[in-house]
């Protein structure tokens, strides 16, 4: 995930570390940037469509519809972010939308909502977002896993010690941010930390 505050304390920037990522092989690339969307931010998030379109990667952007349409991009929503409904009328019938929950209750109304994939989090404790909501466990993931067809991703504090037993638990995939950049601090270094998550999770 490019996640524009976490590459900023690496003293990365958003369009290398794109580039880090791509080189290395990841087929989706999740633009998180909590920030006012400024001119130079803009044109590097344009910059970093170009390169995936490119690439043959897709991209998705959180919580932002508008800045999703402008780029041809996927949206990743949150509880909080507009309702999937109004996203859809702003992206359009053809877009990829993805849509957070946190436990049964939004996992169950989740199902109803004009999304195509589904996120599960926070399964471990995670220091990426302020306020977190609970913990949702591997054992509660995989006893929610039924509740959904659509394709459902792992959410929160996934390293490469847990993440296998996440998709033993029903994901099919998982986002990261903390453990992608551990210990690295260029993009040569998150370029190696990206194929070695690859090879472990052999997606």
């Amino acid at each position: 995930m490019l996640d524009s505050g976490a590459l900023r304390a690496c003293d990365i920037g958003t369009v290398a570390a794109a580039g880090a990522l791509l080189e290395a092989g990841a087929a989706i690339l999740q633009l998180r940037h909590k920030d006012n969307y400024t001119r130079a931010v803009f044109a590097e998030a344009e910059t970093v469509a170009g390169m995936c379109r490119d690439a043959g990667a897709l991209l998705v952007v959180n919580d932002r519809a508008d800045i999703a349409r402008l780029l041809s991009a996927g949206l990743h929503l949150g509880q909080d972010d507009l309702t999937p409904q109004l996203a859809r009328t702003i992206c359009g019938a053809d877009a990829l939308i993805g849509f957070s929950t946190h436990n049964e209750e939004q996992l169950r109304a989740a199902e109803q909502a004009p999304v195509d994939y589904l996120a599960l989090g926070p399964i471990f404790e995670t220091a990426s977002k302020q306020n977190p909501d609970p913990v949702v466990g591997v054992a509660e993931l995989r006893r929610l896993r039924p509740l959904t067809q659509r394709p459902l991703a792992g959410i929160g504090g996934i390293t490469m010690d847990n993440a296998g037993t996440v998709f033993e638990a029903g994901a099919d995939a998982v986002a990261v941010i903390g453990d992608l950049l551990n210990g690295v601090r260029n993009a040569a270094q998150l370029r190696a930390r990206t194929e070695e998550w690859l090879r472990l999770t052999n997606r």
